[in-house]
């Protein structure tokens, strides 16, 4: 049974819906943390709906955030409870952004998600697996869980734009190559990077300018 998110929204400015941004957000945050990128966005994709859920499971190290799934490195969880805890929540957020394009009357390739740290990962994994395929994603400051599974497992290859910071310490630049080869070595023909300059664990004007560019092209806005 899956487990319902509880959802922050920014309505398309124009008031006509032909596009959707999904905000994945990181360890310890909530859906709030990201919304308001929607507002730099929204005046440079009028007709697209900001979504920004919360991940499905409080986090013990942040009493007000939310987590995808426990990380052994930081909560000393268990590798089991962690790979159990990712399952649970890629069904939970399959079925939200099924229930979400049926309820919105879009497609697939109208939809991109939009990740950050933890929510790069889960992003990255859901988007890889399902039955279609989405318009793109664009992940920050994160990394791929299991890599080495990606070239049996990928069902969809859609267009990825990866940024992380150089000076980000708390996932490695090293990720970044890391994810990409996996992508190219799986048959990814459209795998994208960005390298932000100077900056940590965080999105930089430049990434998000970089990031606009790749929605508006994939979500031919």
């Amino acid at each position: 049974m899956t487990r319902v998110l509880t959802t922050q929204r920014r309505e398309p400015l124009s008031g006509e819906l032909r596009s959707v941004v999904v905000f994945l957000h990181g360890y310890g945050a909530n859906g709030a943390d990201l919304i308001g990128l929607a507002d730099p966005l929204a005046e440079h994709l009028p007709d697209t709906l900001f979504v920004s859920p919360d991940a499905p499971e409080a986090c013990a190290g942040s009493p007000m955030g939310y987590q995808w799934f426990p990380l052994p490195w930081i909560d000393g969880s268990s590798e089991e409870e962690s790979m159990r805890s990712m399952e649970q929540a890629t069904a939970d957020l399959n079925a939200f952004l099924d229930a979400l394009m049926v309820d919105l009357d879009v497609l697939p390739e109208q939809v991109v998600l939009f990740g950050f740290s933890q929510g790069t990962m889960m992003g990255l994994h859901v988007i890889t697996r399902r039955e279609d395929e989405m318009a793109g994603m664009i992940g920050f400051s994160g990394r791929m869980m299991n890599p080495e599974a990606l070239a049996d497992e990928a069902t969809q290859r859609p267009p990825i734009l990866l940024v992380h910071g150089d000076q980000d310490d708390v996932v490695p630049i090293s990720s970044l190559p890391e994810a990409v080869e996996a992508m190219e070595e799986a048959g990814f023909k459209e795998v994208y990077a960005h390298v932000m300059e100077g900056t940590a664990h965080g999105i930089a004007p430049d990434g998000l300018q970089v990031a606009l560019a790749f929605m508006k092209d994939k979500l031919h806005l």
